[in-house]
């Protein structure tokens, strides 16, 4: 009976709302506030944000020397795909890039012929938002990291705004594949040099986690990483002297497996040893001694990872990419739409906003990212309507967009506030190499992203599973899960 009872005051609807409610109340609250402007460590961030950054001084001095300045700012997004699939081995770099550059491309020109099509407004905003929907599940199947899809609807939206013929359209899509060409040789030429470079990171990063044990941390994340590790380790086919210290980094990584089942049981002396080659293996080097011995040291069987294209398919299908990509087509369309019925002037921001502040993994990442790029492009308005005021000349803005790509990718593990804070400026200006702005476009800016993310977090909260609790107190989220279990039939 108490369980009937429960049902008949707590139906399901009645949950979800009381859900939807507390969800709505957490983005207001000034503890999450804070939590947003909260700066987490990162590694090994500055090699990678300098290799995004070379790539796009390259398309800058290639467009600048040939007299290709007009589609310079095609070219530099081209040129983003490097900042995509960082420290991953050759085979996944390859792969992983090579489709950011064909997904931009592709963006390019979904953008372009929209442009020459003259649909509607509100056509364009609906076509958009699948496209955001499209981008989302492309990036996710294919588990491609970076800065994430929005990238491929920020280049459609510069497409549209500048291709006006359809040698327009030929130009800005070779612009294009020519700067992700590019993009793709920053990515994969350091690892012909160091091709054990990703899998030395990832050991080094699982050997953290294990120290972590000795300080309060638990045995999950520690095997976790354990078993990313051996994964990369897999992907980074080698041979030669590489082969042996591929080897090497095999039976570290099985020491530290056994350092974790000796810590479980009470003993962390092999832990102290396996976690003192973490500072060596962060070392920018093809190789170290690990293992001195005169034999081969033995070493468990690797994984074999599942293939980029198989894997990629088949989340495609994912209930939970489909339904993610969903959610961010209908917060597009709603903001763009919104922007549109009040007479703003680029509604395509405001779709870009609520993209961006929808591809959190849970409710609590949303609104995080939400109001950090809310206070980033705030202030990254203000820097890019004064540079545009300025009046910089091609290479000087060249100079300021390479020095805002190369901070943005810096901080992007860091804070995403202060990525958008480099951001919003660099795309402001980068806009402006293509047509004319004027500094007003600033204001613009503000008001868009803040329609974007306002609804981009309603439609989260309103579409939010009823067992994501990220974002509710310890105490709070284990009463709803309980009262959730109840109310299931």
């Amino acid at each position: 009976m108490p369980a009937a009872t429960s049902d008949l005051h707590n139906p399901p609807t009645a949950t979800r709302l009381r859900h939807s409610r507390g969800a709505l109340a957490h983005s207001v609250s000034a503890s999450t506030w804070r939590r947003a402007l909260e700066v987490r460590p990162a590694d090994a961030t500055v090699a990678a944000s300098l290799r995004v950054g070379a790539a796009a001084a390259l398309v800058f001095a290639g467009c600048g020397l040939f007299d290709l300045r007009q589609y310079v700012g095609f070219a530099v997004l081209g040129a983003l795909a490097s900042a995509f699939a960082r420290h991953e081995p050759m085979v996944r770099v390859a792969a992983k890039v090579t489709l950011v550059g064909v997904l931009v491309v592709a963006f390019v020109a979904g953008g372009g012929l929209l442009a020459l099509a003259h649909v509607p407004m509100w056509a364009e905003v609906a076509l958009m938002s699948v496209g955001a929907a499209v981008a989302a599940m492309s990036v996710s199947a294919f588990r491609i990291t970076g800065p994430g899809p929005v990238i491929l609807v920020f280049a459609a939206t510069a497409a549209i705004g500048y291709v006006t013929a359809p040698g327009d359209l030929v130009h800005v899509c070779s612009a294009a594949a020519i700067g992700a060409a590019v993009g793709l040789l920053a990515q994969t030429a350091p690892l012909l040099v160091l091709p054990l470079g990703p899998a030395r990171l990832a050991v080094a990063r699982a050997l953290s986690a294990v120290a972590a044990l000795d300080h309060g941390g638990s045995v999950q994340p520690a095997r976790v990483a354990i078993a990313h590790a051996r994964e990369k380790v897999a992907l980074s086919g080698v041979r030669g002297g590489d082969a042996r210290h591929r080897r090497d980094l095999i039976a570290l990584l099985d020491e530290a497996e056994t350092a974790v089942d000796d810590w479980t049981a009470g003993d962390r002396t092999r832990l102290l040893d396996v976690v003192g080659h973490e500072a060596e293996l962060r070392k920018i080097k093809r190789r170290s001694i690990i293992f001195d011995r005169g034999a081969e040291v033995g070493v468990s069987a690797l994984p074999r990872p599942e293939g980029f294209l198989a894997a990629g398919l088949s989340g495609l299908r994912s209930r939970a990419v489909l339904g993610n990509a969903a959610r961010i087509a209908l917060a597009s369309a709603c903001a763009g739409w919104f922007a549109a019925a009040a007479g703003l002037a680029s509604p395509l921001w405001a779709s870009m906003g609520a993209m961006a502040a929808m591809q959190g993994v849970s409710y609590a990442m949303t609104v995080q990212r939400g109001i950090q790029r809310l206070l980033g492009n705030v202030g990254g308005a203000v820097i890019g309507a004064l540079l545009i005021a300025a009046g910089l000349g091609y290479w000087a803005t060249a100079v300021v967009i390479v020095v805002f790509q190369v901070s943005a990718e810096v901080m992007a593990a860091r804070n995403y506030a202060l990525t958008s804070l480099a951001v919003t400026p660099m795309a402001l200006l980068m806009v402006g190499l293509g047509v004319h702005l004027s500094p007003e476009i600033g204001v613009s800016r503000i008001v868009d992203t803040l329609i974007g993310v306002t609804i981009g977090v309603v439609i989260a909260a309103v579409t939010i599973s009823r067992s994501d609790l990220q974002h509710l107190p310890t105490s709070a989220a284990i009463d709803t899960r309980q009262g959730a279990t109840r109310v299931r039939p």
